[in-house]
């Protein structure tokens, strides 16, 4: 799904980001260019950037 229509950036590339270490919309910006545009986006895109974050550490956190 496109989160970011001004920019081209969907969920999956907002997925992989998170996954390789961006963890807020700003660094989001700076690699794709999301919210840069209209902006409207921004909300939705940390909410899948704190969800996959919250997703990643999880397992981490059920080994400790």
């Amino acid at each position: 799904m496109y989160v970011c229509i001004c920019h081209g950036v969907t969920d999956r590339a907002i997925r992989a980001a998170a996954e390789s270490g961006v963890r807020d919309v700003s660094d989001l910006a700076m690699d794709t260019g999301l919210g840069t545009g209209c902006g409207t986006c921004t909300g939705l895109a940390q909410q899948l950037l704190d969800a996959e974050s919250q997703r990643l550490t999880l397992p981490i956190l059920e080994a400790a």
